[in-house]
């Protein structure tokens, strides 16, 4: 079943609806004036016929019909004015409130198959990253995410979107070795905060900003120092999370710095988080989630379409018709008084 409602954006104009009444009763009508034979035996002839002398004028006066019409054309007109408007169904916009964006490294030691997956198989390390991720981004219904790659240098794999499906379709495409060998950490971080820096956002909005680094290795060569771009991104108010993967007693480039994992956190107010296996990296991305809930606001509205210009339509064709109605009463008088 169809239903809508009707509202009227300025109901006071109603008021206005008895005026013509008032305009009869209270206003003296208007008088035309017209022509007259002026005659000698004027006075003789009122006196004949008992009559006393009048001002020369008449008073047109409407049909029924016409007065119909001019009813119902002034009571659109108000109508009109009082602007009748149709509420829509409710709509829902939400307004999301942060951009998280997830850096994720692809050096080569991100093959070593040292997790277990939740059946008890080996797993690489990025594979267990991608499998906590899907969980993840799940609670993240509020957020804009985005991913980063890096190895020897780091790029952009998906730009902010609230699009997860797509989101994890893309991260379900990156491979060990995509970006390079190597861990360029601190560019990875500069390329991140670049990213905030030129997303569009709206005027009202206040969005905060989040980036989550998971890395199994220290930085190996990077153009900016990961302490340096800490830094420049806690003056650009983008907070780190750092999640470290792998045994911190690995030695050379696979080693974990985890000096250096814990300053980025803490220059850029974010946490760190070490993840010697798919259990501590599972609670790592919960208690991420847990410092950064959901945050978005939910408005509901309910869209108005205004039908003023209708009841004015309909004005302009009743008038239409009046015209074409008297035109074709007056041909067809003007037809009798020809034969007769």
């Amino acid at each position: 079943m169809f239903s809508f409602d009707l509202e009227l954006a300025h109901p006071l104009w109603l008021l206005a609806l008895p005026a013509p009444l008032l305009i009869y009763y209270f206003i003296p009508a208007y008088r035309t004036k017209q022509s007259a034979i002026k005659v000698p035996f004027f006075g003789l002839l009122l006196e004949v016929l008992g009559e006393s002398p009048t001002q020369g004028a008449s008073q047109l006066r409407p049909s029924l019909w016409q007065r119909c019409i001019l009813v119902l054309s002034w009571s659109l007109v108000v109508l009109a004015m009082s602007k009748p408007t149709v509420l829509g169904a409710p709509q829902t916009k939400q307004q999301l409130g942060r951009d998280v964006m997830v850096v994720v490294d692809l050096s080569q030691s991100m093959e070593e198959r040292d997790f277990t997956s939740l059946d008890g198989k080996k797993i690489s390390r990025l594979e267990a990253v991608k499998e906590v991720l899907q969980n993840f981004v799940q609670s993240r219904q509020g957020d804009r995410l985005g991913l980063i790659l890096f190895g020897d240098a780091a790029f952009v794999q998906t730009p902010f979107t609230a699009d997860q499906s797509v989101w994890l379709a893309l991260l379900e495409q990156t491979q060990v070795g995509m970006a390079g060998a190597s861990t360029h950490l601190g560019d990875a971080i500069g390329l991140a905060i670049k990213v905030f820096e030129q997303t569009p956002a709206t005027a009202n909005e206040a969005r905060e900003k989040v980036a989550i680094v998971l890395t199994d290795g220290n930085d190996t060569g990077s153009f900016v120092e990961p302490i340096d771009a800490a830094k420049v991104a806690k003056a650009k108010q983008v907070k780190i999370h750092v999640i470290a993967i792998g045994d911190p007693t690995t030695v050379g480039e696979k080693a974990l710095d985890m000096s250096t994992i814990e300053r980025i956190a803490l220059e850029s107010g974010g946490e760190s988080f070490q993840a010697l296996d798919r259990h501590s990296l599972t609670l790592a991305s919960k208690k991420i989630d847990a410092l950064e809930p959901e945050l978005y606001q939910s408005t509901t509205y309910r869209p108005k379409t205004s039908l003023h210009a209708y009841p004015i339509m309909l004005v302009v064709a009743l008038y239409l018709c009046a015209f074409a109605v008297s035109l074709w009463r007056r041909m067809l008088n003007n037809k009798e008084q020809k034969y007769v």
